[in-house]
């Protein structure tokens, strides 16, 4: 299987007020280890006013305002269903 050629980013938006950096690089890296070949940016952006928000090729995937935080195998899933649908996440897949 070929590596897809189509390029992926994921931009993360997190409040800098809020301290939620940790948070946010911690889920990159989840991320970027998940999809190293389907991405090709991975972006954390400060913001204000307790934003929390990934979003995978400008599309909103997840918004903690509506949401809450994310557990990272729920953000992976989004993620995955956009930028390499029909792929396994192993454990990740496996619901309680």
């Amino acid at each position: 299987m070929t590596a897809r050629t189509t390029a992926h980013r994921v931009q993360i938006e997190y409040c800098t007020q809020c301290r939620w950096l940790p948070r946010a690089a911690w889920l990159a890296q989840e991320l970027l280890t998940t999809f190293e070949t389907e991405l090709t940016e991975l972006a954390l952006k400060p913001g204000t006013g307790g934003v929390f928000v990934v979003r995978v090729d400008d599309e909103v995937v997840w918004d903690r305002r509506e949401q809450g935080f994310p557990e990272p195998t729920a953000v992976k899933r989004l993620v995955r269903d956009r930028v390499a649908p029909g792929r396994t996440l192993g454990h990740s897949d496996k619901q309680g």
